[in-house]
């Protein structure tokens, strides 16, 4: 695997990567970091691939563009919760505490950002399984578990037995929306497809779902750039 440099402001590095499966030449820019993939056939020659990238150069930095910056939850860093945009800053504090508009860290606390995931994904915890319960109750159907997960191609899912996966980054969407994508899988209790009465059943435990529903097609892929391992 090897990386190209696109020359300009500023200097964008392109990793190739070598796939077996690959039938012509693809990029990528991740919607997390902004990592640029140019993903080539097994035996392509590179210089094709340099040609490849550099004829695409606009198209990339249209792309990078467009994103907001990968942020790592350090101090110093603004990161939204139940979203709020709060500064991460040391306090004089025994333990992380949510302020009005900071996430207070203990003066001596290392490994920041992974101590905030935890922290965070706790909480994303209490908040899921407080909805989904209150859901259920109104829906009459009793649920399995609760898993949480890191997963960028959807927000939460239901299975055959009853279980419940969620994203624990809802945790830093407004609180409006968590509610809906509980209520969303909840629905899916009773009706595991996405018919007309899985719609009206999501409707009965989440009026107005339409508005939660638009901004997490809107703004729900620029919660995946925040980081919290380090």
């Amino acid at each position: 695997m090897g990386v190209i440099t696109l020359p300009g402001e500023p200097e964008v590095e392109v990793t190739l990567r070598r796939s077996a499966r690959a039938r012509r030449l693809s990029l990528r820019v991740s919607g997390v970091d902004g990592r640029v993939t140019l993903t080539m056939p097994r035996f392509a020659p590179e210089r094709e691939a340099r040609s490849f990238a550099a004829e695409k150069a606009g198209w990339i930095r249209d792309r990078l563009a467009e994103q907001a910056p990968y942020t790592l939850a350090e101090v110093g860093a603004i990161v939204p919760v139940e979203g709020v945009a709060r500064r991460i800053e040391r306090a004089q504090v025994r333990r992380i505490t949510l302020a009005d508009q900071a996430l207070q860290l203990p003066q001596g606390a290392t490994r920041v950002p992974a101590r905030l995931g935890a922290f965070l994904r706790e909480m994303a915890r209490e908040r899921l399984s407080e909805a989904s319960a209150r859901h259920a109750a109104t829906l009459g159907r009793p649920f399995g578990k609760i898993t949480l997960r890191d997963t960028r191609s959807r927000w939460g899912s239901c299975s055959h037995e009853g279980n419940l996966m969620y994203s624990w980054r809802l945790i830093l969407a407004p609180p409006e929306v968590l509610d809906y994508v509980a209520a969303h899988e909840v629905a899916h209790l009773a009706h595991m497809d996405h018919s007309a009465r899985f719609w009206a059943a999501c409707g009965r435990l989440c009026p107005g779902y339409e508005a939660p529903r638009r901004w997490l097609r809107r703004e729900g892929a620029a919660l995946h750039r925040y980081g919290f391992k380090g």
